[in-house]
């Protein structure tokens, strides 16, 4: 006699969500930082994007929220480019231990800009650059940096509008929400 399996529906969705994260490489778990990254990860995308969008009179890449956007977007919308940042960021690493001998964050500001002169011009040194590109990743970075920093806030970056604040804009109204004019017919 065969064992009898009884699955509710509930049990069934509750599995079948499970399924669909196993291997994914995304969390949502509460005690987790974040999503994507792991924790150093993290910290190397923040050292980077603020180089490319450094802090001045007005917020930077880091308090705009930045890597906080890649994180999310590469769980949704840019999963197609998970592979591409764990061996971009191990390459910056590996890199950046070659030739400094510790890791991109420690790095003052102006080797992590000679650093990352050497990634935009293909040119970093180490193993992980002959399976990828450094050039590709660092223009990647770039724009995921640009998009987290000027897009809207309800994507994870510009935190408070601050890129939107800089430039002068307006924050944009609800999309899909229009204003009727009550005075017509």
């Amino acid at each position: 006699m065969s064992p009898t399996y009884r699955f509710s529906r509930r049990n069934f969705l509750e599995l079948g969500i499970a399924a669909a994260f196993v291997g994914s490489g995304c969390s949502k778990a509460k005690n987790k930082a974040w999503r994507f990254f792991t924790a150093e990860e993290a910290k190397t995308i923040a050292a980077l994007s603020e180089q490319i969008i450094p802090a001045d009179q007005d917020p930077g890449a880091t308090w705009a929220g930045v890597v906080n956007y890649i994180d999310r977007q590469l769980c949704g919308s840019l999963k197609r480019f998970r592979n591409n940042y764990r061996q971009g960021i191990a390459g910056v690493e590996e890199s950046s231990r070659l030739r400094y001998g510790k890791g991109f964050g420690a790095l003052d500001t102006k080797n992590q800009i000679e650093l990352m002169h050497l990634l935009e011009n293909g040119k970093a040194p180490g193993e992980s650059w002959k399976r990828t590109s450094s050039s590709e990743f660092f223009a990647l970075l770039v724009e995921h940096t640009r998009q987290g920093f000027y897009g809207d806030p309800r994507h994870g970056g510009n935190r408070d509008a601050a890129a939107w604040k800089m430039l002068g804009l307006p924050y944009p109204p609800i999309r899909g929400r229009q204003r009727y004019d009550l005075t017509k017919g």
